[in-house]
């Protein structure tokens, strides 16, 4: 029997008693992982360190490397993630939704675990703590897999993980780590639909693509952000490059950054130069024929739109409308996060509803996107499609209903 399935048949058997812990017992477990976590920092930014510095030898981007880092901040707001999961409302075995028939059954539409999640992962070791703790609490049990690149830092956070699950009363089992790094574990994972009830790509779009072409367990697509921001022709130009600059330049590497720019061809002259003495510094724009006539910056090519950088790259496109703003978005947009700037109502809500994306921004940046930012502790990740769960997955994404039905000996005639 392979290691795998040793470690989701644990899983599947750690998900009975999980369903029926109490809030009280699961918010304990992660109070002590929290402890842990604060008591090995030490431990795992020695490892994360290890991380690093293979991920330079190789010669990977400092954008990603960024993804890749952890610190003593990182690891307190951690900390603070899963504080704020202890806090929220425990998401199972919840209904909004009674009602009785006509021959008296009571009929219940209740909130209950999805069972075993597994979660495909690159760099970011963050996103073993927001898995984990996002999948106690919604009572259910995971399974990690992340990337060769964060093989050290994955392996010390899950230590720490399990160290303090054993000062509570829910088992260790209820977290499964793949150590090995080999992509036919992963091929072998993607098909195990009798220990496995869900899976979730977290990374750039090859992964998307692999865990979506392989997969027979069923999977939500997380992740792949070309991000735009569109500055309307009433667009304050204050915000405008505030907003720009911190969608663009905060965290290049992530998902929610600014890819693009669309502005309106009545405000381009004034703010193309301002933009350019902003960001260029740090930031290479690649602009159409209209952009580069105003502003010197490299052609962009027909890819350029449809590119996902992730880098102190950006794409500028001066647009005649907002009709034509909303088409290129939906055209090239991956239905992530996307924004207007705008002091016009009409056409701040004609963006919000004309563009087809997980979340749309009115006169904010596109990096609020986050589950964290939302209130939720932390994310599963951000779901771009658009059955069962969209935007940032919290620990109401994390479950499914059960109908529940009360009789008193009623027979169908």
């Amino acid at each position: 029997m392979s290691q795998l399935i040793e470690t989701c048949k644990k899983l599947k058997k750690a998900t009975q008693v999980l369903v029926i812990a109490d809030t009280r017992e699961k918010n304990k477990a992660l109070a002590q992982v929290a402890l842990s976590l604060q008591k090995n920092t030490e431990f795992i930014l020695q490892e994360n360190k290890k991380d690093i510095e293979n991920a330079r030898a190789t010669g990977m981007k400092e954008s990603l490397i960024d993804r890749l880092s952890l610190d003593k901040k990182r690891i307190e707001d951690m900390i603070e993630g899963i504080n704020t999961i202890i806090d929220l409302k425990d998401p199972v075995w919840k209904s909004n939704d009674v009602w009785t028939l006509e021959n008296g059954l009571t009929i219940s539409k209740m909130t209950v675990p999805i069972g075993v999640i597994g979660i495909i992962y690159e760099s970011r070791p963050n996103v073993t703590i927001d898995a984990f703790a996002l999948t106690l609490k919604s009572g259910n049990c995971i399974l990690l897999r992340g990337s060769s690149t964060a093989i050290h830092s994955n392996r010390a956070l899950v230590m720490a993980v399990k160290e303090g699950l054993r000062n509570s009363s829910i088992t260790e089992d209820v977290i499964g780590f793949i150590d090995d790094v080999d992509r036919a574990v992963v091929k072998e994972m993607l098909i195990l639909n009798q220990y496995i009830d869900l899976i979730i790509p977290r990374g750039g779009d090859e992964l998307i693509q692999f865990v979506v072409k392989h997969a027979t367990v069923p999977t939500i697509e997380t992740g792949v952000g070309n991000c735009h921001v569109f500055v309307d022709e009433s667009g304050d130009i204050g915000k405008a490059l505030n907003i720009i600059e911190n969608a663009k330049t905060q965290r290049a590497g992530v998902c929610n950054a600014c890819e693009t720019i669309l502005i309106h061809k009545n405000i381009a002259n004034e703010i193309l130069p301002k933009l350019n003495n902003r960001i260029a510094d740090r930031v290479e724009l690649r602009g159409c024929e209209k952009s580069r006539s105003i502003v010197n910056m490299n052609e962009a090519t027909e890819e350029d739109w449809s590119i996902e950088y992730l880098d102190f790259i950006v794409a500028v496109r001066i647009v005649d409308s907002i009709d034509e703003a909303i088409e290129h978005v939906n055209k090239y947009g991956t239905k992530h996060s996307e924004a207007i700037v705008t002091e016009n109502l009409n056409n701040a809500n004609r963006f919000l509803r004309e563009v087809d994306a997980a979340a749309v921004y009115v006169n904010a940046s596109t990096r609020f996107t986050d589950g964290s930012q939302f209130g939720f502790g932390a994310e599963m990740g951000i779901s771009t499609q658009k059955m069962h769960a969209r935007g940032p997955m919290g620990l109401n994404e994390l479950v499914t209903v059960k109908y529940t039905i009360m009789g008193n000996g009623q027979i169908r005639e």
